[in-house]
């Protein structure tokens, strides 16, 4: 299929989902909930130019080219009444502080009912617009992912976010092209992980709330709730109009170091309760911290 014979699809596609979120969703401003603003991707494919578009919003620059970069600054980022980062093991927070010292091995496992899903979403729209295209199959990842993590700076010399792009090793195509802050929702007196996913004309907003575990690991959640609390949310814009709509989709992330001193994440995706996949990441670190 040609790319416009791709676009042709894919455009009506991209405007029904729009629609569906409008229409289902709830008129907001983003001025009074900047918890779901953020960047958007072009209309036919996501890409990485969103990232400049985004610092040049806020005034900010883009470090290209970082060697040492991490989707936090520091995971201090996120100390709050249900959180400090110092009971952290060294290699989790080791990751998130400096994500490109890390190689990453992944296995992907769907729900049998769901694979169809995954491979209708990913044909349609993950691989054409180079976002959220998960594996369909184990060995679509045997290869491992690339990690690129590109930070931007505040005015204040302050980090920003960070962007973090993760392509298939074996065949370059992306997988995941995110934007990551530790961001505190108005209300709300704990720091959240806030991912987004720029889309066209918007973005998916993920919450992530994080726990660290007894030995040392790290938990993050986006459990179900009501509107505000952590999850994920749909969001679309038309000039300066906007809409938001909570979707069932509901992750877990454990980030902990095995019985060999393995770094280690596992990840759930659910619909509502029901499981829909499961990926289990190795992290090789290419000068792991000493550990406890």
């Amino acid at each position: 299929m040609t790319n416009g014979s791709k676009r042709t699809i894919g455009t009506p596609l991209d405007r029904m989902t729009q629609h569906w979120v409008r229409l289902t969703g709830r008129r907001i401003d983003l001025r009074d909930e900047p918890w779901l603003a953020g960047p958007c991707g072009d209309r036919d494919r996501v890409g990485d130019s969103w990232l400049r578009r985004e610092a040049a919003r806020h005034g900010a620059r883009v470090l290209d080219g970082a060697d040492d970069a991490g989707l936090l600054p520091s995971m201090t980022a996120l100390d709050g009444p249900g959180f400090d980062a110092s009971e952290l093991h060294p290699h989790v927070r080791d990751f998130y502080e400096h994500t490109t010292r890390w190689r990453l091995e992944l296995w992907s496992q769907w729900s049998p009912w769901a694979w169809p899903f995954g491979w209708l979403v990913s044909t349609l729209f993950a691989r054409r617009l180079e976002q959220l295209s998960l594996p369909l199959r184990p060995l679509d990842a045997a290869h491992g992912m690339t990690s690129e993590v590109t930070p931007v700076v505040a005015p204040d010399g302050g980090t920003l976010g960070a962007s973090w792009q993760r392509r298939l090793r074996a065949t370059g195509s992306t997988v995941f092209s995110g934007w990551y802050q530790a961001f505190t929702v108005p209300g709300v007196p704990q720091p959240r992980v806030r991912v987004v996913f720029p889309l066209p004309n918007g973005r998916l907003v993920v919450l992530l709330r994080p726990r660290v575990t007894p030995e040392g690991g790290l938990l993050l959640a986006s459990p179900g709730g009501g509107w505000g609390e952590d999850g994920a949310y749909l969001v679309v814009e038309r000039g300066s109009r906007a809409w938001a709509r909570r979707v069932p989709v509901h992750e877990r992330f454990h980030v902990h170091v095995d019985g060999e001193g393995v770094l280690r994440t596992d990840h759930a995706l659910n619909l509502w309760t029901i499981p829909v996949l499961r990926l289990h990441y190795r992290l090789d670190g290419a000068t792991p911290p000493s550990t406890r």
